[in-house]
């Protein structure tokens, strides 16, 4: 008997197979990452509180979290990673440093009539309503994984697997205050661009597709690939020049979601950012939090950092 059809925010565009092989093919062995530092962040919005979920247009994504497959195991070891010189940026990379502000005030001041939390336009500026600010400075990949312009980002990836694979080409799983400050700069945007939302900048507000739920969250990891590449909207790495963030990551919203690491631990080590190509928040503050570490979906993939 067929699966049943879900709603999701989906399109035709091939993405990257993603078996283990596939995705560990270049990928070196390095050490393990570091976990972040545990702050607080808060963001008023002027109609109501944004809630912690990105992706609750998937109705279903706690069912998810019962079928999906366990993580793979490594193929095989592989060569080390080149080291960059001290104080540089690993090739591929971009340079970020900044003031991170744990808790702002952005104030929405148009939202979106479909209740997804979609805010069409914020008051400037955004203000840090912290009494002290951190102060960062690291390294973030400029694209998507496999961080090449113009190839498909991978997806039905765990956030185990992304942390592996960070770690075997020489960096790490961004924490999540990092890839915040990528996203947002020194402004603290909504969006990377600035804090009216635009369609035609980044990839999002693509209506959704049907897909075939036990596909995606199966254990037959090439059905999976197949069946995310079937309905993916997601575009090559780099093919919306204007989606760049201040720091110059391309397509941190829209897209495709990306695992980092959380700032709170709870529920989960994992929280996803971005959002994806679909109708979502695709802003650069909020998270979802609700996935574990083993859970892997047809949107869902990553980037890497790196320390200096």
């Amino acid at each position: 008997m067929k699966s049943p059809r879900m709603s999701a925010g989906v399109g035709a565009a091939a993405l990257t197979l993603c078996t283990w092989a596939a995705l560990t093919a270049d990928a070196p062995r390095v050490a393990p990452e570091v976990a972040p530092d545990v702050t607080h962040e808060g963001v008023r919005h002027r109609r109501r509180r944004h809630r912690d979920d990105d992706a609750r247009d998937d109705r279903d994504a706690r069912h998810h979290r019962h079928h999906r497959a366990p993580d793979a195991a490594p193929s095989a070891p592989a060569p080390s990673a080149p080291v960059a010189p001290a104080g540089q940026c690993p090739e591929g990379t971009v340079r970020v440093t900044g003031e991170f502000c744990p808790e702002v005030r952005q104030e929405c001041l148009e939202m979106s009539d479909d209740e997804r939390e979609r805010c069409l336009r914020f008051r400037k500026p955004t203000r840090c309503r912290s009494r002290r600010t951190r102060p960062m400075d690291f390294c973030i990949d400029r694209y998507e994984w496999p961080n090449r312009e113009g190839a498909a980002p991978a997806v039905v990836v765990s956030w185990n697997e992304a942390a592996d694979l960070c770690r075997r080409a020489g960096r790490r799983l961004c924490t999540e205050d990092e890839w915040t400050l990528a996203c947002e700069g020194p402004a603290m945007l909504p969006y990377p661009w600035g804090y009216d939302r635009d369609a035609t900048t980044c990839n999002i507000d693509r209506h959704n597709l049907e897909y075939e739920r036990d596909a995606v969250t199966g254990a037959d990891r090439g059905r999976a690939a197949e069946e995310a590449a079937r309905v993916s909207q997601a575009a090559p790495s780099g093919a919306y020049p204007r989606c760049e963030s201040p720091y110059g990551a391309r397509d941190m919203t829209g897209n495709v979601d990306e695992w980092a690491v959380s700032r709170t631990g709870a529920p989960h080590q994992s929280v996803l950012k971005g959002g994806y190509w679909g109708r979502v928040r695709t802003r650069c503050r909020p998270a979802t939090r609700r996935h574990d570490e083993g859970f892997r979906y047809y949107q869902i993939g990553f980037r890497c950092c790196a320390d200096l």
